[in-house]
């Protein structure tokens, strides 16, 4: 029941986009260092995007985000048309970093870690993945590094 409320509300367009203002006005670091906004390329109109998504690791100069709807998700297909993006976390904002969209053995190590991390929130989020995209999901990983 709970996993389903919430796989309806993570596929609540509005409700998802409201962090989005909040990081494009320059107040982003309320929302501490759990979640980042991802500026990226519409890969068919060019436009600017935006999605907040929660940061599943940081490791040195990289940070990892999960895309729980998998390679649908309209963020990570426009990332891996054109790999342009820039991030705001924390105190940092716009900040141009490298794609790279991990193939499925290393998204597989990187949610493991994340497990064990916050087991309470992998529980419930990936129930909401299962309920969101069917038994099963295939939740890839996208790595961010500096530009350059």
């Amino acid at each position: 029941m709970i996993d389903s409320l919430i796989a309806r509300l993570l596929g609540t367009r509005w409700l998802m986009r409201l962090p989005i203002g909040i990081y494009r006005a320059g107040f982003g670091w309320m929302l501490g260092d759990r979640l980042v906004m991802i500026e990226h390329q519409g890969r068919v109109s060019g436009e600017r995007r935006y999605v907040v998504v929660e940061v599943a690791e940081r490791t040195g100069s990289a940070l990892r985000v999960a895309s729980g709807f998998g390679e649908k998700s309209q963020w990570y297909r426009n990332l891996r048309a054109n790999g342009v993006a820039y991030l705001s976390t924390g105190r940092v904002r716009r900040r141009r970093v490298d794609v790279n969209l991990l193939d499925h053995d290393a998204s597989r190590v990187v949610l493991e870690r994340y497990a064990a991390a916050h087991p309470a929130a992998w529980e419930r989020l990936s129930a909401a993945m299962e309920i969101a995209q069917g038994h099963d999901p295939v939740i890839p990983i996208v790595e961010f590094r500096p530009f350059g």
